[in-house]
Formats: C-alpha cells, sequence, structure tokens
C-alpha cells in the first residue's frame, strides 16, 4: 500500500554507511538487533533530517528469492509515520527486483507499521538461543 499522504522523501545510502552505524548506535542494541538493519543486502532506504538518518529500512536477500526487511526508527523520531515511509520504499524496491517481501514484526509498533503497509499476519517465528 502506499505510504500515506505527501510522504518525507526517501534517499538510499549503502548498508555501511557511517549515518546508518549512527542510528544502530542510537537506537541500542536491542532495538538495532530487532531490527536486523545491520545484516541488510538491499539500499537502504532512509527519512533524513539534514545529515542524521531518522528511519531506515532495508532487506536481506534470503532463499527461494524471499526479502526480509529490515526497518529501525531512531528513538526520539517515533510515532511520525517515519518507518512506514522508508519500509514503503524497501519494499517496493523488492517487489521490483522480483522478490517476495516478509516482515518478522515482533514488537506491537513494527506490526502496526507492517498491517497499514499491507503485510499480513501468517504465522510466528520461534527463536531458540544456544546456551
Amino acid at each position: 500500500r502506499p505510504a500515506g499522504r505527501t510522504p518525507p522523501p526517501t534517499t538510499r545510502l549503502s548498508p555501511r554507511h557511517a549515518a546508518l552505524r549512527a542510528l544502530l548506535a542510537e537506537a541500542g542494541p536491542s532495538d538495532a538487533g530487532e531490527s536486523g538493519l545491520a545484516d541488510v543486502t538491499s539500499p537502504v532506504f532512509v527519512v533524513r533530517r539534514g545529515t542524521e538518518v531518522l528511519a531506515a529500512a532495508g532487506y536481506e536477500h534470503w532463499p527461494r528469492d524471499t526479502a526480509h526487511l529490515c526497518v529501525l526508527t531512531a528513538p526520539d523520531a517515533r510515532g511520525r509515520g517515519l518507518a512506514r515511509q522508508a519500509a514503503h520504499a524497501a519494499t517496493a524496491h523488492a517487489l521490483a527486483a522480483g522478490l517476495l517481501p516478509q516482515w518478522r514484526a515482533r514488537p506491537p509498533a513494527s506490526r502496526r507499521v507492517a498491517r497499514a503497509l499491507g503485510y499480513r499476519e501468517v504465522g510466528r517465528q520461534l527463536s531458540v538461543r544456544p546456551a
């Protein structure tokens, strides 16, 4: 689904761009790890304020032509629709590449953004950490 009314523009960055590393650091290890953004293989679509990245989304190319979506918003920029805008751009990129986008949305806010973009919940994922 479209991202909504007159969204802020997105730009593309390399997955290793310094501004993305700054966003990951600002978000903290828990949110950064949950986002998966450090592992993307696609361009990263970002919403910026000046040089600061407020929201970012990209995907990791998984087997069977799956695009595993990864999204992160700066803590002080949440609740403004920026994740939706960045995720919309990443989803459109994946679809244009012939990939099937999927979003492992666990936190409630992430699930709301995924639903707003037309993602449907079709199952659950169990993660196990070896001792």
